[in-house]
């Protein structure tokens, strides 16, 4: 048997809401870790890392990386 298109949209629908949730818990979490600079080392090693990779990183006009 063949999955119906609704069927298969309705699944998509379901899998992309369930994302962008994430993502926008993960954008919350990242603003608010830039804001506070909180004390803790592990916190610190993170944001230190991040910083580093993204220096590393070029990027031209349209956001696209040039490594």
């Amino acid at each position: 048997k063949r999955t119906s298109k609704s069927k298969k949209n309705i699944r998509k629908n379901a899998w992309k809401k369930k994302v962008e949730k994430q993502v926008v818990r993960s954008l919350f979490l990242a603003k608010y870790l830039l804001q506070t600079k909180p004390e803790d080392p592990a916190v610190e090693k993170l944001l230190t890392r991040l910083n580093d990779e993204t220096s590393k990183t070029d990027y031209d006009q349209n956001g696209n990386t040039n490594n």
